[in-house]
């Protein structure tokens, strides 16, 4: 499984996840989280990162010109809509994108089939809240373009195998304390993601 570690806020952390052997990283343009990152900052991040590494940019309620603006600045390669946008604001986005459920129920992870997609659990807080989604939904189902979010960690990462989910993504499962990752907890989660 591929593997992001999102929420990163400084450099050391960044390349402990790349020399982990991470695919993906995530920076969060959302300030009510407690893994904010301004544009100044990401930027001067990114800029440093060796190349053959997503750099994501998550956004929640934004629209689509600042979301577009943000990704060139700083140099991002991906956004990530982390919250219910229409088709207006896909339609007006310059810059590739992934789509994120937050699922309450199994019906809401069958959105969007045909797309590469992000799903979470359900939380009023958006994103890092470390709840888990409940696995049991994705039983028979063709998992193959599902990043699964959401109360992940390097031990429960292992029983994910079996659904063949594209990737994985975490923040929380990860960290010293908010916005601080765990240089062990981060290679284990990458080693037993791919392994």
């Amino acid at each position: 499984m591929r593997t992001k570690i999102c929420g990163i806020t400084n450099y050391e952390d960044a390349m402990i996840a790349i020399n982990a052997g991470a695919d993906a990283l995530g920076f969060v343009f959302y300030e009510k989280s407690t893994r904010y990152i301004c544009i100044e900052d990401a930027k001067k991040i990114i800029s440093k990162l060796p190349p053959f590494v997503e750099k994501v940019a998550l956004f929640v309620n934004e629209n689509a010109q600042t979301i577009n603006s943000t990704c060139k600045e700083v140099k991002a390669t991906l956004a990530q809509i982390h919250f219910e946008a229409n088709d207006k604001l896909y339609d007006e986005l310059k810059v590739p994108h992934i789509k994120v459920i937050r699922a309450k129920n199994k019906e809401d992870i069958l959105k969007y089939k045909d797309e590469y997609k992000l799903v979470d659990a359900y939380c009023e807080a958006y994103g890092g809240a470390g709840k888990r989604i409940n696995i049991e939904w994705f039983e028979d189902l063709d998992c193959s373009k599902i990043i699964l979010a959401g109360g992940l960690d390097s031990q429960n990462v292992k029983s994910l195998k079996k659904y063949n989910f594209f990737g994985v993504d975490v923040s929380s499962g990860v960290e010293l304390s908010k916005g601080k990752k765990d240089p062990e907890k981060v290679k284990d989660f990458i080693l037993n993601a791919k392994s």
